[in-house]
């Protein structure tokens, strides 16, 4: 079975179960609509090998030392070209940086990101990481392995709060104001429904593209990142944007699945607009956090 057909059967299934919920039919059909193909990558899954969590940082001999560590890395080449429907480069290493720190969120990014295009020679570079006021986090070991493609599937938002992209900016909502009681738990039941069947999140891993979860499930954490990387960007605790970006143009490039000790609830990602990643500006990933300690 394809990849194509594989997500669409995982919709089919979903629409089977919720037939005899009481939601206006294209209601979910809307919901559906926003789906995002997303490839989910572990260490226990026997896919093809596309990178690793963790391990040695390789880099350009010219590049600057990272301000946080290496949380992975993946071979671009490896990843199936119709595994998500983002603008990635078509090969090279991406490189995810991370520094989960509770005491840090909504104050700035809590990591970065880093495009190597392919052929470009590398080395091991040994970097001496400060860990900063209030980091008690710091000395927690991040996971490490092989990550492998455990599967090419769909991801569908699990905030009430979606944005089309481009414009006109257009937000829905699921449920939206107007629902009844019955309807907002019935909305709870689809959710569900949909937890059962995609339910693949292994610890450790990542999920490369789709939606990003966060356990507040208002808005979508990528549009949220992108309020606070404009704020950063007026700060200049950002790089300027080449084009005019809003807030609603930015998706979600990665979530973590790190079972971090401390903070095994904390939901992780990294995001970025559409138009740098079209543009290969992945000097502006900007990345958060939530925690329900």
């Amino acid at each position: 079975m394809n990849p194509t057909s594989e997500m669409l059967d995982k919709l089919g299934r979903l629409r089977e179960e919720i037939r005899e919920v009481d939601i206006p039919s294209e209601d979910v059909e809307q919901w559906i609509a926003t789906a995002r193909p997303c490839a989910r990558l572990d260490a226990m899954a026997d896919g093809p090998v596309v990178g690793r969590l963790g391990g040695p940082l390789m880099l350009p001999a010219d590049a600057p030392d990272p301000w946080c560590r290496l949380a992975a890395t993946l071979d671009l080449a490896a990843l199936p070209a119709y595994a998500t429907n983002l603008p990635l480069p078509p090969d090279g290493h991406l490189l995810l940086f991370a520094r989960p720190n509770p005491e840090m969120i909504g104050r700035g990014t809590l990591g970065s990101a880093l495009h190597i295009p392919a052929g470009t020679r590398v080395e091991e570079r040994r970097v001496d990481l400060d860990p900063g006021p209030g980091n008690e986090l710091y000395g927690v070991e991040f996971p490490e392995g092989r990550l492998r493609l455990r599967s090419t599937g769909v991801s569908l938002p699990e905030h009430s709060e979606v944005h089309d992209p481009g414009p006109p900016p257009a937000t829905k909502r699921f449920p939206d104001d107007d629902c009844t009681s019955a309807q907002m738990q019935a909305w709870e039941e689809v959710r569900e429904a949909w937890g059962e069947i995609e339910n693949e999140i292994v610890h450790p891993g990542l999920q490369l593209g789709g939606y990003a979860l966060d356990e507040f499930c208002e808005e979508d954490p990528a549009v949220r990142a992108g309020r606070e990387a404009a704020q950063a960007e007026a700060k200049g605790e950002l790089p300027k944007a080449d084009t005019d970006i809003r807030p609603e143009d930015w998706v979600c490039l990665a979530q973590w699945w790190h079972g971090l000790k401390g903070l095994e609830m904390a939901l992780y990602s990294w995001s970025i607009a559409r138009q740098d990643l079209a543009a290969g500006r992945f000097d502006r990933v900007y990345a958060t956090m939530t925690w329900n300690p």
